[in-house]
């Protein structure tokens, strides 16, 4: 286990240039105990390892692209199955660089971060229910599907790739990453404690959806921590008031209920 994994997460978030695969890493370390801190250098290892595999010299999107795609897709067989989406290991990078399975967009942060690691003009692009990876220029290179092992979605105008590309920021990915945990434990009522944590590093983020807290509220009282719930319950209606008079008095009500089943 990894001593102060929540401080260390919220301090590289409010990095100036938060490292994507350090927050990844502490996200997975959050998830299983048993990954410490020579864990972590191992993963962090692998990902220089692989970057390492990479031809010297490239130029331009496609030599990039079809570069780390036969590395990656290819030769270490990184790619994504319909069973992926039913394991929480498909959201925790260390096991992704173990299985080589994983989520669209945790296939994609291995993408990233070797590509990165070996200078290529790279970037993530979440699409709506997926997320790819584009090398060059946003407007006019190359995007391929990790997922897919590397397949490629198009070159050219940006109309040839679904639609506007527009890079995704680290924190945004983390967040969607901490989102899809949320999703899988929701689907698991076992597993609201994974909900729980996934909630409170969400909430950690610089930048997060303010219902988060409410959220986690609803989330302290199934737990059975009602005076918490209740008192989260408040905190949010505050902060809510001032938008909406009437949520907050629903919200209230909702702590007044939490406490009470304290009784």
């Amino acid at each position: 286990m990894i001593p102060g994994i929540r401080e260390q997460f919220a301090e590289e978030a409010r990095a100036e240039r938060p490292d994507l695969s350090v927050l990844c890493l502490l996200v997975a370390a959050e998830a299983d105990p048993a990954l410490d801190e020579r864990g972590v250098d191992a993963a962090q290892i692998e990902l220089d390892r692989l970057a390492g595999m990479l031809p010297y010299g490239l130029r331009g999107a496609r030599a990039w692209a079809s570069a780390v795609t036969e590395l990656l897709g290819g030769r270490m067989g990184f790619h994504g199955t319909p069973a992926d989406y039913e394991r929480l290991s498909s959201s925790l990078l260390h096991e992704v660089l173990r299985r080589r399975r994983g989520l669209p967009i945790l296939l994609s942060v291995v993408w990233l971060e070797v590509a990165r690691r070996a200078g290529a003009p790279v970037y993530g692009l979440g699409l709506p229910g997926h997320f790819v990876v584009g090398f060059g220029d946003p407007e006019e290179g190359v995007v391929v599907d990790p997922f897919a092992g590397g397949a490629s979605l198009g070159t050219g105008p940006a109309e040839q790739a679904s639609g506007p590309r527009t890079p995704a920021r680290t924190l945004d990915i983390v967040l969607r990453i901490l989102n899809n945990i949320r999703a899988w434990a929701a689907m698991r009522p076992e597993q609201s404690g994974v909900a729980l944590w996934a909630l409170e590093l969400s909430l950690l983020l610089p930048s997060h959806p303010a219902s988060l807290r409410y959220e986690r509220a609803k989330l302290l009282v199934e737990r059975g921590r009602f005076t918490d719930g209740a008192a989260e319950l408040e905190a949010y209606a505050q902060v809510v008031e001032a938008v909406d008079a009437a949520a907050a008095a629903r919200i209230r009500s909702e702590a007044r209920s939490a406490r009470a089943l304290l009784n």
